[in-house]
């Protein structure tokens, strides 16, 4: 069996297991980066915020 004849068998599978393995990757990558990780205090802040909501509709229409 050449190359040619596993490409040609398993173009669909060799694709989409790379395709998902990188996709994978790069959301471990994501989740590791610290930029986007919010600290402690930071979340305090944000559940301690008061949303103002004009009465009305709110599309401003």
């Amino acid at each position: 069996m050449s190359l040619r004849d596993i490409w040609k068998n398993y173009k669909v599978l060799i694709v989409m297991g790379s395709s998902l393995g990188l996709i994978h990757l790069g959301w471990y990558q994501l989740k590791a980066n610290p930029l986007l990780h919010k600290t402690k205090e930071e979340l305090t802040l944000l559940n301690n915020c008061v949303l103002f909501l004009p009465k009305g509709n709110i599309h401003g229409v």
